[in-house]
């Protein structure tokens, strides 16, 4: 295996990450007489028509795990009694489980053909993104594998490392900047919020306490906010879901961008990127043209997928997702 992966995958060194050489169609070589890629979407189709919760949660788990020690899924480790994984830390406890479920299933089907501890769970995270994406409605590209698992997971590794519902626009573009993102590919990449959820306690300061003269945040549509009000009450169960595109949730589309035209950004860091005069020329174009913007997007997901890659000693191919080997 080791063998293969030098002979493989040359590294070459970004910062402090470590950006292999992927390619698409990596298996068919590796594994000709098996189309890993098909494997796995037949997984995730599965799944998707058990539960649209899938997109969201698969989408979500691929950029938690790339943007902590890279795209290894570290993020799916379980802990352990001697060690708090990823997947823990207080940033990671709202990841629905409908994400690691996908992975561990696609995982299972592909063990069972002949390509059985060939192919890494970094790798079929990132196809099973790329699957959940298009079955949404959204674009579909061929995916870069080639991919290692990661060999730590910590709870501390975490901090600082995933973008936070309050940030500005600076912090925002430092963090996906330390990742090698452009300030386009962050607001690609941010329009991941035209599906899936987030609980009341992630936005309630923005419509209960947002300032001693303007308790409820001004860059919110005052409909949008009252509406909000009625779904998360003061003292609403901070658990309870709430679409993170009002309009089209279970569609991956470009109302995403035309919501923050409107003022429904559900998070101050998704209604800050209209609001700044230096992102909001790029959300104006989007909202009038979603070619462009899932161009946008399947740009900032390829380079998304070669953040912090493992290769040569630095990783190994899991036999199980959820244990080091």
């Amino acid at each position: 295996m080791e063998a293969r992966v030098a002979g493989e995958r040359r590294s070459s060194r970004m910062g402090d990450t470590i950006s292999a050489q992927l390619k698409q169609n990596f298996y068919a070589t590796i594994c000709p007489n098996v189309n890993v890629e098909n494997v796995v979407r037949g997984v995730v189709r599965t799944k998707f028509q058990q539960t649209f919760v899938t997109v969201p949660a698969t989408l979500r788990l691929f950029f938690h795990d790339c943007f902590v020690q890279g795209c290894d899924a570290s993020v799916i480790i379980a802990s352990t009694s001697n060690n708090q994984a990823e997947k823990d830390h207080p940033d990671n406890l709202s990841l629905a489980g409908d994400g690691f479920d996908t992975v561990i299933k696609a995982k299972a089907a592909v063990e069972a053909t002949s390509c059985k501890n060939k192919v890494s769970c970094a790798d079929i995270l990132a196809m099973a993104t790329r699957d959940v994406i298009a079955l949404s409605g959204g674009p579909s590209y061929a995916v870069e594998l080639g991919r290692l698992d990661g060999l730590s997971s910590t709870a501390s590794s975490v901090e600082g490392k995933l973008p936070q519902p309050n940030f500005n626009l600076n912090q925002l573009n430092a963090l996906f900047g330390a990742n090698g993102l452009t300030q386009q590919d962050m607001i690609a990449l941010s329009a991941a919020h035209t599906v899936g959820f987030s609980h009341c306690g992630k936005f309630s300061n923005r419509i209960y306490s947002f300032s001693a003269q303007n308790p409820v945040d001004p860059t919110l549509n005052p409909t949008y906010a009252t509406q909000l009000q009625g779904m998360c009450p003061k003292n609403v169960d901070p658990s309870i879901a709430i679409n993170m595109d009002p309009n089209t949730p279970n569609t991956f589309d470009n109302k995403y961008f035309t919501n923050l035209q409107q003022g429904k950004g559900l998070f101050t860091s998704d209604q800050v990127l209209f609001t700044d005069t230096r992102s909001k020329p790029t959300v104006d174009a989007w909202a009038k043209n979603s070619p462009a913007f899932q161009q946008a997007f399947v740009t900032a997901m390829t380079k998304l997928g070669r953040v912090g890659v493992k290769t040569g000693t630095n990783g190994n191919i899991r036999r199980d997702c959820g244990v080091f080997n």
